[in-house]
């Protein structure tokens, strides 16, 4: 099967890897970042110095800043920040074919709407046909071609298969699903979870403390995604717990590294200021809230770390909150019954 024309939206680490990926496996890829100046500079440099420094591109990959030239792509891979994405789609749209698949990256929950990604792109395309790319996977490995295997969740998997051959390697495997809601809360929960462990290492609580934040982070996405309607099977597959793992444990993940700064008494704002890249986790955390008291979910990780983002709560009085919470018995299994049922820190 020949290759496919692939367009990515956004040029930060992560769609820069992937449209490096996508070259790689000998499909014309068109990468769009948003202004003219920094298209010529990728385009002349032959690589992404400011996020993927010395991951050259390969001879096909294109970069611009016109949504014209997405116009004969045979999907759109969306890894724009996800409280940007209604945005630059909407302006991207007239530019593209009709019913283009569109394969969404971006994790996250809308922040002004509490709209899901995938609510929020069938709000203003909903002829394209779509699908979800998430799991536990770094740009700089999948740009360096390390192992990697990740989730692609689509409702109508006739188009999937065509994605998967063209888009796969040896090391970049992908399993396919239908649960795309699973595999979007996976990708938005774990963010939130990454800020609490990486606040846990900077303040030197132990790796004991973060092993119980990722169980029972775990058990918080389970409670959210069994009640949007997600399964328990992808929440502990690789774009649930896959993805919980691997931005739990490294400080390669941004938002692990914003909660080790937070736990070392750094100023967010100065931390975030000081960055060029953007940490999902934390507008994730407002949204995600927002989102499970609608759902009536008990979050109280998620819960904390809003607090320490939003509301100027002391560590130390978070972290009392979280382990004086009643002790319970612990589920074997969340199912759709208990998803709304109470949870707890240990």
């Amino acid at each position: 099967m020949s290759g496919l024309n692939i367009a990515v939206l956004g040029a930060g680490a992560w769609g820069t890897a992937l449209a490096i990926h996508a070259a790689r496996q000998n499909n014309p890829t068109v990468m769009w970042c948003r202004t003219a100046e920094q298209a010529a500079a990728l385009q002349k440099e032959r690589e992404n110095r400011r996020y993927l420094a010395g991951r050259y591109f390969p001879d096909g990959l294109v970069v611009s800043s016109d949504f014209a030239d997405l116009g004969k792509s045979d999907c759109l891979i969306m890894a724009v920040p996800a409280q940007h994405l209604r945005g630059v789609l909407t302006q991207a749209l007239p530019q593209l074919k009709k019913s283009l698949p569109l394969i969404l990256c971006a994790k996250g929950v809308e922040i002004r709407s509490g709209l899901l990604m995938t609510e929020v792109i069938r709000d203003i395309a909903p002829a394209h046909p779509l699908c979800v790319l998430s799991g536990p996977s770094f740009a700089g490995d999948v740009a360096k071609g390390l192992p990697t295997a990740v989730t692609l969740a689509a409702e109508d998997s006739a188009w999937t298969a065509q994605f998967i051959e063209s888009f796969a390697s040896k090391a970049l495997r992908i399993y396919d699903t239908d649960d795309m809601i699973g595999a979007e809360i996976g990708g938005a929960v774990k963010n939130v979870i990454a800020i609490a462990c990486g606040v846990v290492e900077g303040r030197g609580l132990g790796n004991s403390a973060r092993a119980a934040l990722i169980a029972r982070g775990l058990s918080e996405m389970m409670r959210l995604g069994l009640a949007c309607g997600g399964r328990a099977e992808t929440l502990v597959g690789l774009s649930g717990l896959g993805d919980l793992t691997l931005t739990c444990t490294a400080h390669q993940s941004r938002n692990y590294a914003v909660g080790f700064a937070v736990g070392q008494g750094e100023s967010l704002d100065a931390y975030l200021a000081s960055r060029h890249s953007i940490a999902e986790g934390v507008p994730s955390a407002q949204a995600i809230i927002t989102l499970a008291h609608k759902r009536g979910v008990d979050m109280p990780i998620c819960q904390a770390v809003f607090d320490l983002l939003y509301q100027a709560a002391p560590l130390d009085a978070v972290m009392t909150d979280l382990l004086n919470r009643p002790q319970r018995a612990e589920p074997l299994f969340p199912s759709s019954q208990d998803s709304k049922q109470e949870g707890f820190f240990v």
